[in-house]
């Protein structure tokens, strides 16, 4: 038998069925894990921060915030408590501003 005929065929796509693929809804995040120990106490702080400013900036693009100029830290903090997080520090703001800048 020939190799091609073993070969499986991808899950059709979007952008490739016949018929629209039907998402799986209502989206459900993936099963947190825990860091891997034995880091410094700085990394984890980096880490946590990266993650809560990606959230942020998602956020604040679902709302329609596209421009970092529009996110100023106040829309950010009030972005921040209607998803449910901890206000932002000064820094993280500056890193959500920064995600926004580079995403484009």
């Amino acid at each position: 038998m020939p190799a091609a005929a073993l070969k499986q065929k991808p899950f059709p796509t979007q952008s490739t069925a016949k018929h629209p693929v039907l998402l799986e809804l209502p989206y459900t995040p993936v099963e947190k894990r825990p860091l891997p120990p034995g880091r410094p106490r700085e990394w984890y702080v980096t880490h946590n921060r990266r993650l809560k400013a990606m959230r942020l900036a998602i956020a604040l693009l679902d709302s329609g915030v596209y421009v970092p100029n529009q996110a100023r830290n106040e829309t950010i903090r009030d972005t921040a408590e209607m998803i449910g997080v901890h206000p932002p520090s000064d820094t993280t703001c500056h890193m959500v501003r920064a995600l926004m800048r580079y995403s484009r």
